[in-house]
């Protein structure tokens, strides 16, 4: 069996057992821990509150990020369509599913070219980091760039799945200096996320000091990508193992206010685990810049795209009630609003 046909399969079963089984983390997110003051008096007109930023030179209609999720296997292209067909419906950003299947084999490339569809929304590349100790450097990370037009490239952390997984590639020894030489030599802004164990205050601070443009917390508390690999495991005992890794990692929430205390100015994406717009909300006054979800944009994506405009669509909805309910006019205002973590204060 050769390599291109294991990493297709393997992304087929990470659309399957993400769709099929329980793959949530044993930890929550950390919002709950966190309140806004209701403000009575708002003085606003619900009509005239403002979502828009930008990003990376981008307008988006909301702080929203589809985030990273799928692309390489044959379900693949209709969910990344849909969900970029929505996304630049309503103007707002998306990242890729992780893009080495595209450079092994060019029949999955066209599940990743989604340029067609989204002209104008943020779109983001994606390569494992660790791709980068496995003969991947800085042509491979250009090449998926121009491959999908992107606007940024996404290097992601792994190193818990890649220990869990069967063919897993763990060698973490080096990596940073070569996202470093990544940084300084690509043309687009280069993004580190981790994919579901979050980022804490050290790791933020090396990544700064090698050069990244924003980092993507995704935290604990949605999915679990331990979880993931133990419905792939072999054995009961690899079946074991992963399992008990279902309470890792730092809760999003936390990881935001971590990376923040560490890199002031840096822009912050905040994932993992997020569900509604209360938590985008959330997200941007602990300090993040961009809320990014997935679980629930695919599960949407593989009904419609106008799922996808439907959801998104319900997400701003509650960020503007929210605004509303502070007395935030703008994504700036919220910015400056502070949490409690005393949920009985009323303004």
């Amino acid at each position: 069996m050769d390599n291109t046909y294991n990493t297709e399969n393997r992304k087929s079963d990470h659309i399957r057992i993400n769709l099929e089984e329980n793959v949530r983390s044993g930890l929550t997110n950390g919002f709950e821990r966190y309140f806004f003051v209701h403000n009575a008096l708002p003085e606003l007109n619900l009509s005239d509150i403002d979502t828009k930023i930008m990003f990376f030179g981008k307008a988006l209609g909301l702080p929203l990020l589809i985030s990273s999720m799928t692309g390489g296997a044959s379900e693949s292209e209709t969910i990344n369509r849909n969900l970029a067909i929505a996304a630049q419906e309503r103007s707002i950003g998306m990242g890729l599913g992780s893009m080495r299947v595209a450079l092994e084999d060019e029949n999955a490339r066209k599940s990743f070219k989604v340029r067609q569809y989204a002209p104008d929304i943020a779109l983001f590349a994606n390569l494992g980091a660790v791709q980068l100790n496995y003969g991947y450097g800085v042509d491979e990370c250009r090449k998926v760039v121009e491959m999908v037009e992107a606007d940024a490239l996404i290097l992601h952390l792994n190193p818990i799945q890649e220990a869990l997984q069967p063919e897993g590639q763990s060698n973490f020894a080096g990596i940073l200096p070569k996202i470093e030489l990544a940084c300084h030599a690509l043309t687009v802004p280069v993004i580190v996320k981790e994919v579901g164990w979050g980022i804490s205050e050290a790791a933020a601070r090396r990544l700064k000091n090698a050069g990244v443009a924003a980092i993507d917390v995704a935290g604990a508390g949605g999915t679990s990508w331990s979880q993931v690999e133990m419905f792939r495991s072999r054995s009961e005992s690899e079946a074991r193992i992963s399992s008990h890794f279902v309470s890792w990692g730092i809760p999003t929430a936390e990881s935001i206010r971590m990376v923040r205390l560490a890199v002031e100015g840096l822009p912050i994406i905040a994932s993992g685990g997020l569900t509604n717009g209360i938590e985008v909300a959330k997200s941007i006054a602990l300090g993040a810049s961009l809320a990014g979800m997935a679980g629930r944009f695919l599960k949407a994506a593989v009904l419609s795209e106008q799922a996808v405009v439907d959801l998104i669509d319900e997400i701003s909805r509650e960020l503007r009630v929210a605004m509303f309910g502070i007395g935030t006019a703008n994504i700036d205002a919220l910015k400056a609003v502070p949490l409690t973590r005393e949920p009985t204060l009323h303004a």
